[in-house]
């Protein structure tokens, strides 16, 4: 579980952990999440120099202690896409 707190509480937590994350995944790749009230989903803007990419995490997938794996799975795939 990345977090157990919801919505814009739990933005810090899932920033910080996304930005670990990346330290280890590859340099230079900034992180910013904000939560979508309208989708509850949160949406990570990853970038690297002018590069910019978006995706979204559902608040299950962020809550759901079984699905963290995932949830980093599919990060680490988006840094490389970068």
């Amino acid at each position: 579980m990345i977090t157990q707190k919801q919505d814009e509480a739990a933005v810090a937590d899932i920033e910080e952990w996304a930005n670990r994350i990346a330290r280890s995944a590859s340099e230079g790749v900034q992180i910013s999440v904000y939560y979508d009230g309208d989708s509850s989903t949160y949406v990570l803007r990853l970038a690297r120099a002018s590069r910019v990419l978006l995706f979204r995490l559902s608040d299950a997938q962020v809550r759901t202690p079984a699905r963290e794996a995932e949830c980093e799975k599919t990060l680490r795939k988006k840094i490389s896409d970068l």
